[in-house]
């Protein structure tokens, strides 16, 4: 349904996604490279590498994104871009020190480690075949 709502042009996306089985399968990478959708997937095949990126989605939505409604594409782009700026500018992360990731960036701030990492990252890569 969502493909079916694109625009006929002038449009460029990203689907991102862990190596689940469903999104590996033959049909649905060929579904995306009919739309000439860019395929972007986890380095390695485990769910825990995706647990960043599905946090700051999170924060996004849940902070920024739930309070607003596009009404098309455009606009979509736009409230995204704004949240996005607002996280990076305006919202202290505690990872951070209570500083802003800008902030951070900017300065050059050496931040100590405030999150613990339970598991080791696994560096075999996938067989693409």
């Amino acid at each position: 349904m969502a493909l079916q709502s694109l625009p006929a042009s002038g449009y460029s996306l990203i689907h991102h996604s862990d190596r689940g089985v469903q999104y590996c399968s033959e049909q649905y990478v060929k579904l995306l490279q009919d739309y000439q959708i860019q395929i972007s997937m986890t380095e390695n095949g485990d769910p825990k590498e995706n647990a960043i990126a599905e946090r700051i989605n999170g924060i996004l939505k849940q902070e920024y994104l739930n309070y607003y409604r596009a009404t098309d594409l455009a606009d979509g782009r736009i409230l995204l871009e704004k949240a996005i700026e607002l996280y990076n500018t305006e919202r202290p992360h505690m990872s951070n020190g209570m500083l802003t990731p800008a902030v951070v960036h900017s300065e050059m701030i050496s931040t100590n480690k405030l999150w613990k990492n339970y598991y080791q990252k696994n560096r075999k890569l996938v067989k693409l075949s």
